[in-house]
């Protein structure tokens, strides 16, 4: 019996020296706090825990002067200008409620200010990130995201808004997350080289280090760019000094690029907004 019990004190004594082993292996192998490897991974998590706020500030951690500042400026960029859309397309709902809604228009008037001094907020970054993006001269950007979650398809609550039904607090809360979820995954569509092709940008990103030329993305980005100058109007946020700024960065954007339809067009929509601008 003394024999067994000294066995088993050795076997249990060599588990434990092994789970100690293990446990130093594995906590060594994981990235260290403060480190842009530990910031990367949290941007993987918290991304995919769809918690947006959380991501881009780990991102904003990387987006300078770390050797993940090429994969975290896109990824950056994409995420602040799609939920920068996403809030707008929020406060468009409300604003066309308040207009049909004769009842209440006060209501639906307040959270389209506030939805639109969120999505203001979110051009602001987005419109700073891009200052440092622009300084790359590479062929290709590399887009290193994981395939957006959310729908593509409208969000039925909002059309419901537009026509001025208030839908109760939580439906509303939903509809919020699905509307920037749809934004986000729009926008890296269109960054991509896929609008509203959803199919093909997953495929693309399924590499985890998607390459895309670099003149498909900053057109992409200037489209973002003009379409955030589109809340300064004087119906809206009323700030056209932000307006001027915002289509001044389109156009630097887009002469960096090759003309094609594309950009002539989008080129036409920013000289009317400066010209209307101007005038007002």
């Amino acid at each position: 019996m003394k024999l067994l019990a000294t066995r088993w004190r050795g076997v249990c004594a060599a588990l434990g020296t092994m789970v100690i082993l293990c446990s130093c292996s594995s906590t060594s192998n994981a990235p260290q706090p403060g480190t842009p490897a530990f910031y990367w991974s949290a941007a993987k998590e918290t991304w995919g825990l769809g918690d947006y706020a959380k991501a881009i500030d780990n991102l904003d951690k990387l987006s300078s002067d770390s050797e993940y500042a090429g994969r975290a400026q896109p990824w950056l960029l994409i995420v602040t200008s799609g939920l920068s859309q996403g809030y707008t397309d929020l406060a468009e709902s409300y604003e066309s409620g308040a207009r049909i809604n004769k009842a209440e228009p006060l209501t639906f008037r307040r959270q389209a200010n506030n939805y639109r001094n969120a999505a203001s907020r979110l051009a602001l970054h987005f419109a700073e990130v891009y200052q440092d993006f622009q300084k790359g001269k590479e062929d290709s950007v590399t887009l290193a995201l994981p395939y957006p979650s959310g729908s593509p398809n409208p969000v039925v609550t909002l059309a419901r808004v537009g026509n001025g039904i208030l839908p109760p607090a939580n439906e509303m809360e939903m509809a919020q997350k699905r509307s920037l979820e749809r934004a986000v995954l729009l926008e890296a569509c269109r960054a991509a080289g896929a609008p509203d092709d959803p199919a093909k940008t997953q495929e693309l990103l399924k590499s985890g280090d998607a390459k895309v030329p670099r003149a498909v993305f900053v057109t992409a980005m200037a489209r973002a760019l003009y379409e955030a100058s589109q809340m300064y109007t004087s119906r809206k946020l009323d700030d056209p000094e932000k307006l001027k700024i915002f289509c001044s960065r389109a156009q630097e954007a887009l002469k960096t690029v090759p003309e094609s339809k594309e950009t002539k067009d989008l080129n036409s929509k920013i000289a009317a907004a400066l010209k209307q601008a101007k005038a007002g």
